[in-house]
């Protein structure tokens, strides 16, 4: 192959007839320690994800609220999680879990409208209010790393596209307020990715043939220049590029699949349980895939749209119910706590996945873990039934970033409102219990701590400072 070290960098390829695939970083192939130079810092990663309907939030007197209260019991570094959070258990010291934030400007908006807001704290509102949205907090910080890989961001949903103004399938949002379309195939997304293509191999990939099949020699002179570490990283890689790959695969035919009618026709029989737990996983791989060859620092990924429109809401069908978004409006039923809370612990549980995956993985050519230098952030708009208060939020990973995580910041305390929806006023028609902090001073923070020189964020008054 006659690899020369001043041709090894962030970008580089593996090649084979007509298609190249990005790889990850290695240590002994970089230029600044083939030469003596000081390592380059850790590169510092965001990603955000959205998830629709709020959480279960029975009363203290219900019965339900021991076991399926999404929010845990207890504050700081004194909590136990419900069986919501069991899936995160083993992950409790690598993050924090918050309650009584929200946006301000969305308060006493119905909880369906405030995806628009969840990463820009705009007023998006209801009604009649003239839409205008600002920049959200993914473009905020790829406008300061953006320019450093291959693309600035990802941008990804289940949905696909940009959805409507108050029905967004973004979470991304331009300097200028517009959304950002989001991708929704996972074949797409692979491509877009790793797989620089010309016409035969677009040909060839149409054939289903591997993108990895023509590689493998590269591959091969490829581990002989690195280090014992790096080709046990390079193997690990190459394995996760093909698990990909036949994730992709099996993904298509769910995406494919069309939509139920929404006037109550017998489920799709071409959807199966196991087909949008595997679709999730994928979405989620291609995140931690693009992250590990440093393609991007920014990704977003909005798992769900609000309202029970669209394709995601077929996600609640991996864990055996038929839709997520009638879990909210079924919890007044026997077991309906336990049923939604049994869909949010499947939510969990993948971005668990996604949290553990990230910290068994040694940073690529730095320090630490690749989590210790990715900050996640897992939450959604809503807390009780479309309540635009109080949003359950997690934030995972930057250890090296100086964050400090096993805890639960417990603003709300017991000042919270929840309850069943009994089919009269709804939560979010109420008079708050509680003053919640603009969630903007968490976003400020956040940018502080990715390396961006600011004081702000959007409607912000301060930083956390206890995280």
């Amino acid at each position: 192959m006659g690899l020369k070290m001043n041709q090894i960098d962030r970008r580089r390829f593996l090649r084979g007839s007509g298609v190249a695939l990005a790889l990850p970083l290695f240590g002994s192939l970089s230029v600044s320690s083939a030469r003596g130079q000081q390592v380059a810092a850790n590169p510092k990663r965001l990603g955000c994800f959205y998830f629709p309907d709020g959480v279960p939030m029975p009363l203290p007197e219900d019965p339900a609220y021991q076991d399926w209260a999404w929010f845990p019991h207890g504050n700081g570094r004194e909590f136990t999680f419900t069986k919501c959070m069991e899936p995160l258990e083993s992950l409790k010291s690598d993050l924090t879990v918050l309650s009584g934030f929200s946006h301000p400007k969305s308060r006493d908006v119905h909880g369906h409208n405030n995806a628009d807001q969840f990463l820009t704290a705009a007023a998006t509102g209801g009604g009649d209010r003239e839409y205008q949205n600002t920049i959200s907090l993914d473009q905020e910080y790829a406008k300061h790393v953006g320019d450093q890989t291959r693309f600035a961001s990802l941008v990804m949903s289940t949905d696909g596209g940009t959805g409507t103004a108050r029905g967004t399938h973004t979470l991304s949002f331009d300097r200028n307020g517009r959304p950002i379309p989001a991708e929704h195939r996972p074949k797409q997304i692979f491509d877009q990715l790793f797989v620089k293509s010309d016409s035969d191999s677009a040909r060839r990939l149409a054939l289903s043939r591997s993108a990895l099949d023509d590689m493998l020699s590269d591959a091969r002179s490829l581990r002989q220049s690195l280090s014992v570490d790096d080709r046990k990283s390079l193997d690990e890689y190459l394995d996760s590029v093909r698990q990909a790959e036949i994730k992709v695969e099996k993904a298509k035919r769910w995406l494919d699949a069309p939509l139920p009618q929404m006037d109550g026709d017998p489920l799709n029989l071409e959807l199966t349980t196991d087909e949008p737990r595997e679709y999730l996983q994928t979405m989620f791989d291609l995140i931690y895939l693009a992250f590990k060859t440093d393609s991007t620092r920014v990704a977003t990924y909005q798992i769900g749209r609000e309202n029970g429109v669209g394709r995601s809401d077929h996600l609640a069908r991996a864990v055996g119910f038929n839709l997520a978004h009638q879990l909210s409006h079924e919890t007044k039923k026997v077991g309906g706590w336990k049923d939604f809370g049994i869909y949010c612990q499947f939510l969990n549980q993948q971005y668990g996945r996604l949290i553990s995956k990230l910290k068994e993985t040694p940073e690529p050519a730095g320090t630490g873990s690749m989590l210790d230098n990715t900050l996640l952030l897992f939450g959604s708009a809503s807390s009780a039934f479309h309540l635009s208060r109080n949003y359950p939020l997690i934030l995972a990973g930057g250890s090296q970033l100086g964050f400090r995580h096993g805890q639960y910041i417990n603003h709300a305390g017991m000042n919270f409102q929840g309850g069943p929806w009994l089919g009269k006023r709804e939560p979010w028609q109420d008079e708050a219990k509680g003053e919640d902090l603009p969630l903007s001073n968490l976003y400020a923070t956040m940018l502080q701590r990715l390396g961006v020189a600011t004081e702000s964020f959007a409607d912000s008054t301060g930083i956390v400072k206890n995280i």
